[in-house]
């Protein structure tokens, strides 16, 4: 029997610290707590630019959009449905703009304001391109009479085109055809089509972020209604549907439900093994309070130290009772070495290994806080929290117990003797092919991060998805890039440079941007001096159309504008392109950025991705697929840095404490399961990314638990503990629970612990058979 001070000490810091730690938890507001958002994964200080664009697009009009796609058969059923579903969805109050694709309405009103600013607008430019002919040119008449000239022979050319009948109502205004060169610059810009097959296309943006919760359930809601809506003429209608908001809402719930039933199976899968392997099946509850102290101390810890948390920080997190249950197997599983020895005593006699075991991962995992990647940061704290406050629960809730030791079932005590040569041999060979492996296999891995494996969408999903993106114009043959400043008139400055390098780069290959409807701020600061000069350009101009067969009269819209716009002030750069910005609706308005700080145009290139723009074009493509990838294989090239920093640190701790040989034992023991490891599935041609590393990481801290504890037995001469068999069976099950996960990092970092913890408990059974030393008896 304990000391009852010992037992009710024990007792109240546990309570206590329960009380404390669930107070805390119950306080905080989860859904601004933890995040499912992808970015959030990413530093917010991290200064690539396509991350810069990708955060500040996140919150923008871009980010809100969704496409619809209704399928009705009936070509008049479809058009009726289509309309209901529109209607159903503008009167909701989640969404603030819809319109049916093919609705002219957006193209209408973007014609109507480049028309009225024409000249302040596309002037400039065409002004600044004929500059240039009459420069080469150096023609001996006058610069009015030659422009006025060459303004109606090419008028008589366009006239005699078949696009012309386009523009027949316009040109009496636009003489100049500054519309129509527009046009030319951008093929496609505008178009829009209806429907692709038996499907009508619908545009729509939301009314609140994609990320936050009125933009997800409430936007949900309105698309049912409106699909109902749309039902009740067409019964047979299907939709397919997607925006981030969607995508979001979707991650978010299955990674919830994800992490509900993996804690659950995992803790079921703990706990069943050591039932099974304990004499006493009731002991083994005795376990739960460890793991359940390591998950609380855990989410304390980690909810104390950051704003704001990824949700597969917990997800990952389902792994740690399969860890912390090793720190109660070793004090529950360790016979005390005279009848009626105290618990203190016990304590006194093991916590040195236990000391080195949780410091030493918990110095491992703390150079994580190094990393740049705020979710390694927080898994570095959650294993090192989740550690300490495991061993702090398993000291407590052993020492209030009356009894501290219980048995191992037979069959999970049970070994092979090494005193026959056939299992030395066979022990031995084992042990040399794991080796063979372990040097051999390493080399033929291959490594590729992708963003997307940190979801768990369905591949329903995102194959929706895909299809319905290619029905509204994106193609795999198509590059959009986005070119950004600190205002319109830096952005602008900015695509003038870059169209030049695209023309050059990519040759022949047309693009289309509304930047071209801008006029470049050298174009647009020359505009007085180049109005003051073309005071007799009117009069030339009319000479000019009579010669080339018009009628100079069917032009007067074009003269009146013209003498208005002479007198009349020109606008501020800026406010001019603000206030196109802000007339455009629907898909153009999506174009281009006016706002200070974060000014941007859109240019879409018919080409397939290619070479990238360089750095001092401010332009990005918008690829951010592979932009991320990029990203985390550079932070996967750092984690390695800082891991291997970590293992250095982790062997040298051994070292310290061990001395050199049975520190060099210990630290083989993680290092080489690790290569094993890599090396099996080297071997068996898997692609690893930057969870695997982790993994890695995390298998050989748990390893270097087996060694030392195996390294204190073999000093007693005694054979390596039934609590090293239990604790790796245990935490092979939970992260083979892990590697279950439809989130494929999950899944790997889960696959990877395992492998690794398997070969460690490989290597701690067959090690004395293959020495062939007799050990005493437990």
């Amino acid at each position: 029997m304990e000391p009852a001070r010992q037992k009710w000490t024990a007792r109240a810091l546990l309570v206590l610290g329960a009380l404390l730690g669930l107070l805390w938890l119950a306080r905080l507001d989860y859904a601004q707590k933890i995040s499912t958002d992808v970015l959030d994964l990413i530093p917010t200080g991290e200064r690539s630019p396509e991350l810069a664009l990708a955060r500040s697009l996140a919150n923008e009009r871009q980010a809100r959009v969704a496409f619809f796609a209704l399928r009705v058969a009936d070509a008049v059923g479809r058009e009726r449905a289509t309309r209901s579903f529109v209607e159903a969805l503008r009167a909701d109050p989640a969404f603030a703009e819809v319109l049916a694709m093919g609705d002219t309405g957006p193209r209408d009103v973007l014609g109507r304001e480049l028309f009225n600013q024409r000249f302040d607008l596309l002037l400039p430019g065409w002004l600044a391109a004929r500059k240039a002919e009459y420069a080469a040119a150096a023609p001996m008449v006058p610069w009015a009479e030659w422009l006025a000239e060459r303004t109606a022979a090419e008028l008589e050319g366009f006239m005699a085109k078949p696009e012309a009948m386009a523009f027949q109502d316009l040109v009496p205004a636009d003489p100049l055809l500054l519309l129509p060169g527009l046009v030319a610059q951008m093929p496609g810009f505008v178009e829009t089509a209806g429907t692709v097959g038996d499907r009508a296309l619908v545009w729509a943006r939301t009314t609140a972020a994609p990320l936050s919760e009125a933009g997800q359930g409430p936007v949900i809601a309105a698309v049912e209604h409106a699909l109902a809506a749309a039902r009740t003429i067409e019964p047979a209608a299907q939709l397919q549907w997607v925006s981030i908001g969607r995508f979001a809402a979707e991650n978010r719930r299955r990674i919830e439900s994800e992490m509900s039933s993996l804690n659950l199976i995992s803790l079921a899968a703990v706990l069943g093994v050591a039932a099974l392997c304990l004499r006493r099946v009731p002991q083994a509850l005795h376990l739960v309070p460890v793991v359940l102290g390591a998950l609380l101390g855990a989410w304390v810890g980690t909810t104390l130290c950051f704003g704001r948390l990824h949700v597969l920080v917990f997800v990952v997190g389902s792994l740690l009772g399969g860890v912390a249950i090793d720190y109660g197997f070793y004090l529950f599983l360790q016979p005390p070495i005279r009848p009626g020895e105290p618990y203190r005593g016990k304590v006194r006699r093991l916590i040195k290994p236990l000391l080195a075991s949780a410091l030493t991962t918990v110095i491992g995992f703390s150079l994580l806080l190094f990393s740049e990647l705020p979710l390694i940061r927080q898994l570095g704290v959650f294993v090192s929290t989740g550690l300490i406050a495991a061993l702090a629960a398993a000291l407590l809730w052993f020492g209030q117990l009356d009894v501290t030791y219980t048995e191992t079932r037979a069959f999970a005590r049970a070994r092979l003797r090494g005193e026959h040569p056939a299992w030395r041999r066979g022990a031995r060979l084992l042990l040399l092919l794991g080796g063979a492996v372990a040097l051999l296999g390493p080399w033929r891995l291959h490594w590729r991060d992708d963003i997307r494996e940190l979801e768990a969408l369905p591949a329903a999903l995102r194959a929706e998805a895909q299809e319905l993106r290619t029905f509204f114009g994106e193609s795999p043959q198509r590059t959009v890039y986005v070119t950004r400043g600190e205002s319109p008139a830096a952005a602008r400055a900015a695509l003038a440079r870059f169209l030049a390098w695209h023309t050059g780069q990519f040759p022949g290959a047309p693009v289309a941007s509304l930047g071209l409807a801008v006029p470049t701020p050298e174009d647009f600061a020359a505009l007085p001096a180049e109005r003051a000069r073309l005071g007799g350009y009117e009069p030339a101009l009319r000479a000019a159309l009579e010669r080339h067969g018009f009628e100079p009269e069917e032009f007067g819209p074009f003269f009146t504008a013209w003498r208005g716009w002479l007198v009349a002030p020109i606008s501020d750069y800026d406010t001019l392109a603000r206030a196109l910005a802000g007339a455009l609706q629907g898909p153009p308005a999506l174009a281009l950025a006016t706002a200070p700080g974060a000014s941007w145009f859109v240019t879409v290139a018919e080409h397939a991705p290619g070479a990238e723009p360089p750095v001092a074009l401010a332009t990005v493509g918008l690829d951010q697929l592979q932009s991320l990838n990029r990203l985390f294989s550079r932070y996967r090239v750092s984690a390695l840095q800082l891991s291997a920093l970590g293992l250095g640190l982790v062997g040298l701790s051994v070292l310290l404490l061990y001395g050199l040989k049975r520190g060099v034992w210990i630290f083989a023991l993680p290092a080489g399961s690790c290569l094993f490891a890599f090396g099996v599935l080297g071997l068996a041609g898997q692609t690893l990314n930057l969870f695997h590393l982790l993994g890695a990481f995390l298998g050989v801290c748990l390893s270097h638990n087996y060694a030392i504890f195996s390294a204190e037995n073999a000093a007693r001469g005694e054979e390596p503990p039934p609590s090293i068999r239990l604790s790796a069976l245990t935490t092979a099950a939970s992260f083979g629970v892990l590697a279950l996960s439809s989130i494929p990092v999950v899944a790997a970092l889960g696959q990877m612990v395992a492998l690794i913890v398997l070969a460690a408990l490989g290597a701690v059974e067959l090690g004395p058979i293959a020495r062939g030393k007799p050990r005493r008896k437990d």
